[in-house]
């Protein structure tokens, strides 16, 4: 795609013709088919798809990482050359720093662009509020629980005020009833900040708690299956208003059985893999 296409004003993200390919001993293989795909601003889009079928290569070449073999990536309309402030990555491991407190690691990212103390300290200390972390603003990394760890990663990507956030499967190592509260915390500070967000996740019943829209991908080389628009983020979820609402249930179902047909299964997946899949 030329650099000068020209997307709808609505859209912050534009992937048109991209393709990948991984340089190895043995030859090129394939990570991704063609993709095409638009997030617009202000939108939370999540991924679901098979183990290796492309889901972190695309995510990695939104956040700058890695060039596509083909095709284009575009922020604004403009092609993503590299990493770029205006994109803000929060991956499942942990990028904090254990000598610096909880305030001072979510306001690193703030230290290093000069910003003004008091405008840092208004933005990390609004962060607290909303992430869940008030009252450990001076405890260190090793003081807290995974599930808080995670919460100062979330923070300090968004401290630094990124127009886009690019989430890798962020809560896939803290345990399930930690897991919901972050993505509740998730739902609000998304609500709260009109941020755009790319999230993958191998839940469906995350990737459809989360999203406006659940983007399904298919078996390695991976390429856009379908796109199922999910109503009602911007009022606020809950699980357990989530659990029993009949429209957000047959979604779910809707969804995960996309899945299923990439792997294979033809029998209705137990409860258990929901969660997982």
């Amino acid at each position: 795609m030329p650099d000068d296409i020209a997307p709808s004003s609505r859209d912050k993200i534009v992937v048109s013709g991209f393709r990948h390919f991984f340089a190895t001993a043995d030859g090129p293989v394939q990570a991704t088919d063609l993709v095409d795909l638009s997030i617009r601003s202000g939108e939370f889009v999540t991924l679901v798809g098979p183990s290796g079928c492309g889901k972190t290569t695309l995510l990695k070449a939104l956040a700058g990482f890695i060039k596509p073999t083909e095709g284009a990536v575009l922020c604004d309309g403009a092609p993503v050359r590299g990493p770029g402030r205006e994109r803000g990555v929060v991956f499942q491991e942990l990028a904090i720093l254990p000598w610096r407190t909880v305030r001072r690691n979510i306001g690193h990212g703030l230290e290093i662009a000069r910003t003004p103390r008091a405008e840092r300290e208004a933005a990390v200390a609004r962060l607290i509020q909303l992430t869940g972390l008030a009252g450990f603003e001076d405890r260190y990394p090793h003081e807290l629980s995974g599930g808080m760890r995670q919460r100062v990663a979330v923070a300090r990507t968004w401290a630094a005020d990124p127009e886009v956030i690019l989430m890798d499967e962020p809560f896939a190592a803290v345990d399930a009833m930690t897991r919901l509260t972050l993505q509740e915390e998730l739902v609000r500070l998304a609500a709260a900040t009109g941020k755009t967000v790319f999230f993958i996740t191998h839940s469906v019943d995350e990737a459809v708690f989360l999203a406006d829209r659940v983007l399904v991908m298919t078996r390695r080389p991976g390429r856009i299956k379908a796109a199922i628009d999910v109503p009602g983020r911007a009022a606020g979820r809950d699980w357990e208003s989530f659990k029993v609402d009949a429209a957000m249930q047959a979604i779910v179902e809707q969804v995960l059985r996309l899945v299923r047909e990439e792997r294979g299964a033809a029998t209705p997946a137990p409860a258990s893999e929901r969660a997982g899949a």
